[in-house]
């Protein structure tokens, strides 16, 4: 009687070591980075809340004060001031208060817990979290750019300085909301995250210009990274700029000190 011997799955010939097919484990790390990335994408665009934060009211906010004379926005058409300041607010709506509050009841559910003990690392799944952004972010800016243009937007500059202001407040503003989702509780995180962005709507330069404040406001509200994004897209895009140095300074500042902050004190549970 002949007897074989080897693994399951073996279909070698009689007296050899078989294998398994497929072999069991982890897929590629660039795999799963993707993977999870197009599953944050449809999470958040299935969420109602997150479309009235990242689409409805931006669009809204850009149609209604470039059609009526509401605001005094200087000289110029109006939708030439209020089209950068809206791009602005389109990052920071996504980056910040729609990924703070998501993070924050993910971190309250127990989901970032059970994501951590996968074979995706933590560092992979902010990164996914990122990309997830960005790729939000490019829809939202192809949905307000032809809006813009079709009520009368004519943008001129350097295109390579507004994707640097863009990259820029995009992990300033994403650094801030991990930041605040992994420290507080998810009920604080939705009132601040939705908070902070009234307060940074009205005071950060993105409907009203900053020169309509007293001067010592200007000095404070001009640092924040709001209102470098938009003066910065402003700069570029209404005046043609070059490159904002200045704005872009502090937005690398708040990104460095916020990406760092979050990277040290986030809590996954």
């Amino acid at each position: 009687m002949t007897t074989t011997t080897g693994t399951p799955g073996d279909t070698g010939t009689p007296g050899s070591a078989g294998t398994y097919a497929p072999r069991p484990g982890a897929a590629p790390l660039g795999r799963m980075i993707a993977a999870q990335a197009v599953l944050e994408t449809k999470m958040l665009l299935r969420n109602g809340e997150q479309l009235l934060l990242t689409v409805i009211i931006p669009t809204l906010l850009l149609v209604l004060f470039s059609s009526v004379d509401i605001i005094d926005t200087g000289a110029g058409e109006a939708v030439d001031f209020l089209a950068p300041g809206i791009l602005a607010l389109a990052v920071m709506s996504t980056a910040f208060t729609g990924q703070a509050i998501a993070t924050g009841f993910e971190r309250r559910y127990g989901v970032l817990k059970r994501l951590a003990a996968s074979p995706l690392p933590r560092w992979a799944l902010m990164t996914a979290k990122t990309a997830s952004v960005l790729v939000t972010e490019v829809l939202q800016i192809v949905l307000l750019t032809v809006i813009a243009l079709a009520l009368g937007w004519s943008p001129h500059g350097n295109p390579a300085a507004v994707l640097l202001l863009l990259v820029l407040g995009t992990a300033a503003f994403s650094g801030l909301g991990l930041l605040m989702a992994g420290t507080l509780k998810a009920e604080a995180t939705l009132a601040a995250a939705n908070l902070v962005f009234l307060l940074l709507l009205v005071g950060g330069g993105v409907i009203v210009p900053l020169d309509r404040f007293p001067d010592a406001a200007q000095d404070v509200l001009g640092l924040l990274p709001i209102s470098a994004l938009s003066d910065g897209l402003r700069d570029v895009l209404q005046h043609g700029a070059a490159m904002p140095w200045g704005d872009l300074g502090i937005l690398a500042g708040w990104a460095v000190v916020a990406l760092a902050a979050a990277g040290k004190f986030f809590r996954w549970e």
